[in-house]
């Protein structure tokens, strides 16, 4: 195998025996003047990694390689390159790798809602090839989606900003967080997790909802103002009515949360807003009439800018989301499918040992 002609990544080869995925070669998509190869050093672990493995969402492809919460060291450059981008360069990448970048969404840092989206694995471009993610030797993208990493972020620390971090970071952002806002994260998980930590930084007083009292601890070390457990609390919609300024929902799976509870502690003129992607039976249920005062809807990831942005702040503030490192590889993936299906991480993986297992 010689660089870059083919990549290396450790893909679902039997997509009925997906928690076992192997090692295969594969051939990267063409390279384009704007593009940069990257050698990946850290991938962390999203639960999108399992919904799209499982074909939750559809037929996975064959020898479909994972992963988008990438970080890595730029090893090629494109010709036509005008980030300022160059060879050395610490970058990471998310779960987008292309749009048109000139529409009008493009063009004012909403990328993630251009028509021209393609996702950084299982999803094809419009030379129909199948893009490929981080559970990878390298991985090749526009020079726009491949953003500056600052050197203090440690690689497992990293990695899970690039997705998991950003798709909450965003709703928080766009919906108003800050200084005397009360914020509720629903959901305290890989990505809720995140929520309540930079809710706490942009200054906001911060509210976690979970289902039972098991998480309350945790929420609180990780700077959770209040806790309520929506199955074991007594009134707690009375309690907290016309309370909060914003709700970001990051629960895996929207099923079981009951909107209409949620709206009954919404100050007028508020916001819900949901990051889930769960499988594409789900259904939400609401009553029509209790969206009176309060709007409902889903964020996308995150812009370049925005992801730029939280960066900063996890660095300015210092923060330190919960990660547990594995080695990349057959084992350490399956590991990681396994129990990220029964939900035994706290809260965050991240895939290391790049070197070791594909070496340079």
């Amino acid at each position: 195998m010689a660089y870059p002609e083919m990549f290396e990544g450790i893909g679902v080869t039997n997509p009925e025996d997906w928690k076992h995925p192997k090692k295969v070669t594969y051939e990267p998509k063409k390279f384009d003047d704007q593009d940069v190869d990257i050698k990946i050093e850290a991938c962390g672990v999203c639960g999108s990694d399992i919904h799209c493995a499982a074909s939750h969402w559809g037929p996975v492809v064959k020898n479909q390689v994972v992963g988008h919460e990438i970080v890595g060291r730029v090893v090629k450059v494109g010709p036509k390159c005008t980030t300022g981008i160059k060879i050395g360069d610490r970058v990471g990448v998310g779960a987008q790798v292309a749009s048109c970048l000139e529409c009008s969404r493009c063009q004012n840092d909403n990328e993630p809602y251009c028509p021209r989206f393609v996702t950084t694995y299982g999803q094809p471009y419009p030379d129909g090839y199948v893009s490929q993610g981080g559970y990878a030797s390298h991985v090749r993208v526009h020079e726009h989606f491949a953003i500056p990493v600052p050197e203090e972020l440690p690689l497992h620390l990293a990695a899970p900003l690039l997705c998991g971090g950003i798709t909450v970071y965003s709703p928080l952002l766009r919906g108003g967080c800050g200084p005397g806002k009360k914020v509720g994260i629903v959901g305290i998980g890989g990505i809720g997790h995140m929520g309540i930590l930079f809710a706490k930084a942009m200054g906001a007083e911060v509210y976690a909802f979970s289902r039972s009292h098991s998480k309350e601890k945790d929420a609180k070390e990780l700077g959770a103002d209040h806790y309520i457990a929506t199955l074991e609390d007594k009134d707690w919609t009375e309690k907290y009515f016309d309370t909060l300024d914003l709700i970001v929902v990051c629960a895996s799976s929207l099923t079981d949360v009951n909107f209409d509870e949620l709206i009954k502690v919404m100050k007028v003129n508020t916001k819900i807003l949901s990051i889930s992607v769960p499988s594409i039976d789900e259904t939400l249920t609401l009553k029509p009439f209790g969206l009176l005062g309060v709007t409902i809807g889903n964020s996308a990831l995150g812009s370049r800018k925005e992801i730029e942005q939280l960066l900063k702040l996890v660095v300015d503030k210092d923060i330190k989301i919960w990660v547990e490192q594995l080695q990349v590889g057959e084992a350490g993936v399956a590991e990681a499918f396994e129990r990220m299906d029964k939900g035994q991480v706290r809260y965050r993986f991240t895939l290391m040992g790049f070197d070791k297992e594909f070496g340079n």
